[in-house]
């Protein structure tokens, strides 16, 4: 259940970076309209693809932040080319900390009011 949902925050970081990419690159850089539509579309996926988790929506929310910060770097890295430095290396580690804590941390059923 955790390597499923750890799969799924990183397929949601990817399509949430890869589609903003696509309209950052249409905008940005000049490429074609195409670009945008294919970032859209990816966008859409990133949207759909967190429904697929068992938490409720603040959680998983919540949590897709630290995922989102990790991969958002290693994007950074292999695309633009800025290699993080350990600065952001400790703050995506706190980052996955409080993803940990907030997704996996065992806790006693609790029954909203």
């Amino acid at each position: 259940m955790v390597f499923q949902s750890i799969i799924l925050f990183i397929f949601a970081a990817l399509c949430e970076i890869g589609g903003g990419y696509g309209i950052w690159l249409w905008l940005r850089e000049g490429k074609g309209i195409e670009y945008a539509v294919l970032g859209a579309v990816i966008l859409v996926l990133y949207g759909i693809i967190p429904t697929l988790q068992t938490e409720n929506f603040g959680r998983v929310y919540a949590a897709y932040g630290g995922f989102f910060i990790v991969l958002a770097l290693l994007w950074g890295w292999q695309i633009d080319h800025v290699v993080p430095d350990r600065f952001d290396i400790i703050g995506a580690t706190v980052a996955l900390a409080g993803v940990f804590i907030i997704m996996y941390w065992p806790r006693a059923a609790t029954i909203a009011p």
